[in-house]
Formats: C-alpha cells, structure tokens, sequence
C-alpha cells in the first residue's frame, strides 16, 4: 500500500469499489459522458455544464494514441493562472483513464470551457510539482484525496499552457 505525505486522507478511511458490477458501472458512465460532451458542445458550453457535485467542467479535444482519431473527454474545470490542470484520476480506480494514454501520445489538447475553446501543450508534472499542486487540486475537487487513497496508481496531474 502506498501513500503519499501530501494526501490528507488515508486508505482506511475511504471505500473501497465493489468489484461486482464494475463493466456495467463503466458502460453507464462512458454512455453518459458521451452525451454531457455532445449536448454541451452543441449548446457552446450553456447546458450540461457541471458534474454532480455542482463542480464545473471543460470538454478536452485529445488525438487517440494509437488510432489518431478525434477524442472528446468532460472533466472537471481545474484553473491555475493561465493554465490548466488535468488529472487521470478515474475516481481512484486502479487503471489510467483512456485518454491519459491520449495525452501522453500527443500533448496537444483543446479544451472548451464555456464557449472559448483553446489549443494547451499538456505536460505531465513531477511528483515534486504534484505534491505542491495538491492542495489546489483538493480546493478546486476534494474528492482527489479520496481517490488518491484509493489507489496504489500515482495519479498523473497534466499542467496544460496555451500554445
């Protein structure tokens, strides 16, 4: 088991994921997702604009690692100045998200927040820069920790500058 001295919470302290019904929890979210991404794109970002929680989201335009084809991903909106930050969280389950193979393939990202859409250079930060980042992180999505806790993966945090 493995933790990290910047993560609040322990792994004691957060639930594990029940392993039965695990594809059909994935197949649910993946077709939601894909709806969230289309309906606000279509709306220029007015409508399906939060996840649960209420925490606000950007659409990220990543090129498939290895099929070269268009991706659209909705994760939540993580400002830091004038960047962007991504984090392959996967709510702490222990397999990197799809498109974190994306973006380390081809960095170039878009990301649509509201009706802007800009073109990043995403960069994976060092664990060093991860660990300053985190309690930004956690002010913007507390539930990080939790899914840091989670898992023995450390989690990639992508700092994204405008190109």
């Amino acid at each position: 088991m493995i933790e990290y001295d910047y993560v609040t919470k322990k792994r004691s302290e957060v639930d594990a994921y029940p392993e039965k019904g695990m594809g059909a929890i994935r197949v649910l979210l993946r077709f939601i997702m894909r709806v969230q991404v289309f309906v606000y794109r279509l709306s220029g970002g007015r409508l399906l604009t939060k996840f649960a929680g209420g925490y606000k989201i950007c659409v990220v335009t990543t090129r498939g690692a290895k099929s070269g084809a268009i991706r659209r991903i909705a994760l939540i909106h993580l400002p830091h100045g004038d960047n962007k930050l991504m984090v392959a969280s996967q709510g702490g389950m222990d397999k990197m998200p799809a498109w974190y193979f994306n973006v380390k393939a081809n960095p170039e990202v878009v990301i649509q927040f509201g009706a802007e859409e800009k073109t990043y250079n995403a960069r994976r930060v060092s664990d060093e820069e991860k660990a300053e980042l985190w309690p930004h992180l956690c002010s913007l999505y507390p539930d990080f920790d939790d899914y840091q806790a989670r898992t023995d993966r450390n989690i990639p945090v992508f700092s994204c500058e405008p190109v």
